[in-house]
């Protein structure tokens, strides 16, 4: 009879056997994928550096701003660089040419932090404006799970915007995994932009959102079809949301070519699949209730009519 030992041996033996036979996942370039530790510790040290005064360095026992941001900007410009070296250069990645490209693209990423503080500050007062159960932006920006998948989402466009490959997606990713929320870090998304609640949220890679644009869980923005596979890659898939539109729970709207007019408002779990004028607000037709209070009673049906120069009906 084998021994315990045999048998592991003999697995791997049939392991080490099926690793040589060239399958992609079995490439072992250990040293020419970025890390993923150390993408969540950049996105640690970026989120101390957008908000200063919520999230320090715990490390420093005197805290005096100027030398704290000197040290984080220095540590996130190191490592970012590195990884986007690797992502970059694959084998090449010690070549002058890689290493010099990706210092440029950290130099110019850095730059534009200024600009994602000033995004997020606009959606601190979104959640605050447009939340009653939010009793301070303190509470908002420490503990809504939408405000945190907004930054990260906000830090990877840039670097998608900048063409680094891999690592834009893997902080996103990061992001759906801690909040349930998944944005593609190619999708456009403007001001005062507020994720209510969250789970299941679902934004495409070619999206496009305006200003003031509020969704709550469980809303996808996709996709008509991916039957086309990469034959799609780059093309306009995904809706554009245009500006002071608010999508309430469960509602897909789908299509690149869809777009959904100003101050418009997406009734819950409304299936969309072509444009919606300026101004509408829209419903999902024939609602029915039923109430089943006990065995000897009926059930009763009730309709809930609606007015039609109100609602936009799908």
């Amino acid at each position: 009879m084998d021994t315990f030992e045999d048998n592991i041996n003999s697995i791997v033996n049939d392991l080490i056997d099926d690793y040589h036979k060239g399958k992609e996942i079995d490439k072992t370039r250990i040293f020419n994928h970025p890390n993923k530790e150390v993408i969540i510790d950049i996105l640690s040290s970026l989120r101390k550096v957008i908000f200063p005064g919520y999230f320090k360095n715990g490390s420093i026992k005197v805290y005096t701003l100027r030398n704290n941001l000197s040290m984080l900007i220095e540590d996130v410009m190191f490592k970012l660089t590195k990884q986007i070296t690797i992502v970059l250069g694959g084998e090449r990645r010690n070549d002058d040419d890689i290493v010099e490209k990706a210092r440029q693209i950290t130099l110019d990423f850095t730059k534009r932090l200024r600009k994602i503080r000033e995004y997020i500050e606009t959606d601190v007062q979104a959640a605050y404006d447009g939340d009653p159960a939010a009793y301070s932006k303190d509470e908002i920006i420490y503990s809504y799970p939408g405000l945190f998948a907004i930054l990260i989402n906000r830090i990877a466009h840039e670097l998608y915007t900048l063409g680094v490959p891999i690592i834009p997606r893997m902080m996103t990713e990061y992001a759906h995994s801690e909040t349930g929320i998944d944005i593609h870090p190619g999708a456009t998304i403007g001001k005062y932009f507020f994720i209510d609640h969250g789970t299941g949220i679902v934004i495409g890679e070619t999206t496009v959102i305006g200003d003031n644009v509020k969704i709550y869980q469980g809303v996808t923005l996709g996709a008509l079809s991916t039957r086309g596979g990469q034959a799609l890659k780059s093309k306009k898939r995904h809706p554009t949301i245009e500006d002071n539109v608010t999508i309430y729970s469960g509602a897909s709207i789908l299509g690149g070519d869809t777009v959904i007019g100003k101050d418009v408002v997406i009734g819950g779990n409304a299936f969309i699949t072509r444009s919606v004028p300026d101004g509408a607000k829209v419903s999902v037709k024939n609602q029915e209730l039923r109430y089943n209070y006990d065995a000897s009673k009926p059930v009763e049906r009730v309709e809930i009519e609606e007015d039609d120069s109100w609602f936009y009906i799908i």
